[in-house]
């Protein structure tokens, strides 16, 4: 599951949830898009693959990337140590800002997941 967080009025970070990264493991390596793709709610815009699965990365919210963690190139096991802070997958700036409404929260995702 990829979460969202608006860094300034139509910015926003995209990256794994903490359950999502405890729940791929080690991951060995994260493919993002380059600069300037078009992202669609809902739709694959990478993948990551950990010693036990490869998973396709959805968007939460449509968007134009404006920014890639490079970091994750050499070192992708940051994305499950930090997940909500410095393992951010892409940023971009919103494409449908109203498509925010319609995600869950962050007590919602964690009744989500408790009740699973």
């Amino acid at each position: 599951c990829e979460w969202v967080r608006v860094d300034e009025d139509d910015e926003a970070a995209i990256g794994i949830t903490a359950y999502a990264a405890e729940q791929v493991g080690d991951i060995v390596f994260i493919e993002l898009p380059d600069l300037g793709t078009i992202l669609t709610a809902g739709e694959p815009f990478g993948v990551i693959e950990s010693v036990k699965a490869v998973s396709e990365l959805f968007a939460p919210v449509s968007g134009t990337v404006t920014e890639i963690n490079e970091e994750l190139s050499d070192t992708p096991e940051i994305a499950a140590e930090d997940p909500h802070g410095e393992g951010w997958l892409v940023k971009v700036t919103l494409g449908e800002p109203n498509e925010l409404k319609q995600l869950k929260d962050a007590e919602e995702y964690q009744a989500m997941i408790d009740d699973a």
